[in-house]
């Protein structure tokens, strides 16, 4: 493991921790991730669910039921690449975080991780892993690289965009969980740095860095923040609520909300 992050990572015990241990500490401190586990590895929680596997094939059912979901919550049905980029950065966020939390926690990799997808509501459930070996940045990287591929390239035609775009949103989709594991665990500064070891930039598939920076505040304060590489429109939805880290969202703008 390269020894920049050996001082980040929490020391796993000698024999591993187990899986489930691991996902019930991911889930009580990040209560934004709403996740189900299943006991058993081959469990199939129901009909309605959509497996890893499936997606590719019920991806249109999946993002018709966002844009009912959006609509429902803000009044107005959105344009279908709106919905699939929604529904994408969701899946994506939360599949990054149900791997990369482990590793934050524990220094491990979780291997063979299968997320269920419910149709109608969003709600994801987990088939814990059968196996967590300790693994560095670029064991995750190439476990979430095979897990997202196939992903990706289901929606592209939904979302209208290239490869590349695509692969910038699941990096900054990583990177920002990790953002937020470190901050509902009061570690802010070491999780942006993990997050920064992780993502240096120039690790295809992801494009860039994970570049986080700092703002000053008013009073002696200072923000840590960062930009997005690709929209996730939520812009689309709502004008003026853009994401906190949006390229549309200026500096100031950004401290004037952290400060609120």
């Amino acid at each position: 493991m390269p020894k920049l992050l050996r001082p980040l990572l929490a020391e796993p015990p000698a024999d591993g921790p187990a899986p489930a241990t691991t996902y019930r500490q991911l889930l009580a401190d990040c209560p934004a991730l709403e996740v189900s586990l299943l006991g058993d590895p081959a469990a199939e929680p129901g009909s309605d669910w959509v497996s890893a596997a499936e997606l590719p094939f019920r991806v249109a059912e999946l993002i018709e039921a966002e844009a009912g979901r959006i609509e429902a919550r803000h009044g107005a049905r959105p344009r279908p690449h709106v919905a699939a980029s929604r529904l994408l950065h969701h899946y994506l966020w939360s599949v990054c975080l149900l791997h990369s939390g482990p590793w934050y926690l524990g220094g491990v990799v979780p291997q063979g991780v299968q997320p269920w997808l419910e149709a109608r509501t969003g709600r994801f459930a987990l088939a814990l892993p059968e196996s967590a070996p300790t693994g560095d940045g670029s064991e995750l990287r190439e476990v979430l690289a095979a897990r997202l591929g196939p992903v990706l390239a289901a929606f592209q035609p939904y979302v209208k965009r290239g490869p590349r775009a695509l692969w910038g949103m699941a990096a900054d989709d990583l990177a920002s969980g990790l953002w937020y594991l470190g901050r509902m665990r009061d570690e802010e500064e070491r999780a942006v740095a993990l997050a920064e070891a992780l993502l240096p930039g120039d690790t295809p598939p992801f494009p860039g860095a994970a570049d986080f920076r700092r703002l000053p505040g008013t009073a002696g304060r200072s923000h840590l923040t960062r930009t997005r590489l690709g929209c996730c429109l939520y812009y689309a939805i709502a004008p003026a609520e853009a994401c906190l880290t949006c390229p549309r969202t200026s500096d100031a703008e950004r401290v004037r909300r952290l400060e609120l």
